[in-house]
């Protein structure tokens, strides 16, 4: 079995007209990325634009808005000045009203949800500053990442009893830049292409969990996106995974070992990498991934040693062991990056937002909210809401709203 190592904000109101505005040749302003959100509502009795509605809520939800109750409490309380710049329509003698509880409870429940992730995505991929920029050589540039994963919105019950799931995209900087709910009769799998199809991935690393370990998914990414891809191999890919298992990986020798402490665990990664010429039968793949995660839960004590097996099809003169460690770890990322912080600091999964498309609307403005904090360079993500609870005008500097 032929196998060889492979080698190694400012505060005031009146503050907000200095700040920069982000230039139409830098990325769209996000108010442009919301206009492009179809409004479905009759034309008659539209007192307020649809984009102005999603901004007052992005705005909210950055403050800590936890519910379309609350959402609507902070858009109430905004100033005249505040409702101006988020796009509201002037109105005389007082200036621009804020939509009511019905209204911006209708929006959110019947909004587009794919419309609405695509502007949420397309702004903060836009934004990211770690992103390929126009004239670019990427072949001198270090690939970037995009780990897809699912989570489940555990509060939130369609009518058929179903539960949300959503499946997203995330860069290797923390940024959400697509996702899209898997329907109650199907599973990720079919969401995958779709969601990343409109997604520039050239040269990009897409890593994923053992369910989109798929032939198919392979083909795609590296034929059609000119992507690359890291794959968990599990169960679902019973040969495959047998014939990694079964590799000399004694004869391989360490490449990478990482130590981390968090959420009550102690975990040592090993990394071992192998070209392998031949008898892998998975699209493109190149490179067999072996690594071994001892972890120990510091209260107990009890220790549980894991194998995990990936295949790749970048090759070891372009991605050494290390490297692939990193990558994922980036993957694993998206839990703590993503999914801890949407629960803990956002309470989804205590949500009772659960009616028509708002679980997935405030899923996404979560999203925004925690893309947009990174972006400001914010360490502390539960400290962000908090300080900008305490101005309204700092959600709009936030979002480069001016």
């Amino acid at each position: 079995m032929p196998a060889r190592s492979s080698s190694p904000i400012p505060v005031g109101l009146s503050q907000l007209a200095v700040v920069r505005p982000a230039e139409p040749e830098d990325h769209p302003g996000l108010l442009v990325c919301l206009a492009a959100v179809p409004d479905t509502r009759r034309a008659e009795g539209r007192l307020h634009p649809l984009a102005f509605i999603l901004a007052l809520a992005a705005c909210a939800v950055l403050a800590g808005a936890k519910s379309l109750a609350a959402i609507t409490e902070w858009a109430a309380d905004a100033s005249p000045a505040v409702l101006t710049a988020l796009g509201g329509p002037g109105r005389e003698p007082s200036g621009p009203t804020p939509p009511a509880e019905a209204t911006v409870r209708r929006v959110l429940q019947r909004v587009d949800g794919d419309a609405l992730d695509t502007a949420i995505g397309t702004w903060l991929a836009a934004s990211d500053p770690g992103r390929p920029r126009p004239g670019q050589d990427r072949a001198r540039q270090p690939r970037h990442s995009l780990a897809v994963d699912g989570k489940t919105v555990r509060g939130a019950r369609r009518a058929d009893g179903t539960q949300v799931h959503l499946l997203a995209a995330m860069t290797g900087t923390g940024l959400v830049t697509a996702q899209r709910e898997v329907g109650g009769k199907t599973n990720e799998i079919t969401v995958f292409r779709p969601m990343l199809a409109p997604l520039d991935l050239t040269d990009i690393v897409v890593t994923f969990d053992a369910l989109h370990s798929q032939t198919a998914h392979a083909r795609f990414l590296v034929e059609e996106k000119q992507a690359h891809y890291i794959a968990v191999i599990k169960g679902n890919q019973p040969l495959l995974h047998q014939y990694l298992k079964q590799l000399p990986w004694r004869e391989v020798p360490l490449m990478d070992k990482t130590r981390a402490t968090a959420h009550g665990r102690d975990e040592i990664r090993r990394v071992k990498t192998a070209t392998v010429t031949r008898g892998l039968g998975f699209p493109h793949a190149v490179q067999a991934v072996q690594i071994v995660r001892r972890r120990r839960v510091i209260a107990t004590g009890q220790v549980t040693l894991e194998r995990v097996y990936a295949v790749t099809d970048l090759a070891a003169e372009h991605a050494d062991a290390r490297e692939i460690a990193h990558r994922v770890r980036e993957h694993w990322g998206i839990e703590n990056k993503i999914h801890h912080v949407r629960d803990t600091t956002f309470a989804e999964d205590a949500s009772h937002v659960r009616t028509g498309t708002s679980p997935r609307a405030m899923a996404a403005l979560r999203n925004l909210a925690i893309g947009a904090l990174r972006l400001t360079g914010c360490g502390n993500i539960a400290a962000g809401p908090r300080k900008r609870s305490r101005d309204a005008t700092r959600p709009l500097t936030t979002l480069g709203i001016t």
